[in-house]
């Protein structure tokens, strides 16, 4: 059944066809028929040496429209600082407590806060959450001291980007469920963030090819 459906996709979409943003959003919106509310994700190909470091890009996007995803969120902080996060919504707040939950494996979030303070403390499980993206960093603004305002803008829409391998950023800028004009806004904030991250070093076309998709359905090339 899903093949059969990925076919009737693909009969849709021309072959080699390089569609204008508001084309592509139209035909990812009508393909994505599954029983879920698909995500629709944006993936960007690049004009990158991944080999320097110097030319990785990394940040974050807040999208005005949101993600339409609700995020769970850890955050390592005492005091007033723990209260407050409580209070912005923070699904799980502690300090060494917490550290111990991820050194057992007991990971039940999908962002991680922490304060300036307990940076060193979290040190004790970077090789833990570094690779699976969720070590807080100053660059994400997910290290802060306002630890309300830092949840409730991850709990907002806020997207985070890096390059992976082959030099490719990709993120999920919303829901099939999202008007077009939404996701349409919310694609070219995310892309206008990628191009602000260009550093110097880069030569050359530095946005190389973009698709888009959604959870269950195929690709289409597109440019703004």
């Amino acid at each position: 059944m899903a093949g059969k459906r990925l076919r009737n996709i693909y009969k849709d979409i021309e072959k080699n066809k390089i569609y204008i943003l508001s084309e592509a959003v139209e035909l990812v919106k009508k393909n994505a028929t599954a029983k879920i509310d698909e995500t629709v994700e944006v993936a960007i190909s690049l004009g990158i040496d991944a080999s320097k470091t110097d030319q990785h890009i990394r940040g974050v996007a807040i999208l005005p429209n949101g993600t339409g995803k609700t995020y769970s969120v850890a955050v390592f902080a005492r005091g007033a600082q723990a209260d407050e996060a409580k209070e912005a919504g923070a699904d799980i707040v502690g300090a060494e407590d917490l550290i111990e939950q991820i050194q057992k494996g007991e990971i039940n979030f999908d962002r991680c806060i922490a304060t300036p303070d307990l940076m060193p403390l979290i040190g004790k499980v970077a090789k833990i959450l570094g690779p699976r993206g969720l070590m807080p960093s100053p660059k994400t603004g997910t290290v802060s001291a306002n630890t309300g305002a830092a949840v409730k803008i991850i709990k907002g829409g806020q997207v985070e980007f890096r390059t992976e391998k082959g030099g490719v950023v990709h993120a999920g800028v919303g829901k099939a469920s999202f008007t077009a004009k939404a996701l349409e806004e919310n694609i070219a904030f995310f892309i206008n963030a990628i191009t602000e991250e260009k550093g110097g070093s880069v030569k050359g076309s530095f946005i190389k090819k973009m698709t888009l998709s959604s959870t269950m359905g195929a690709g289409v090339r597109f440019a703004l």
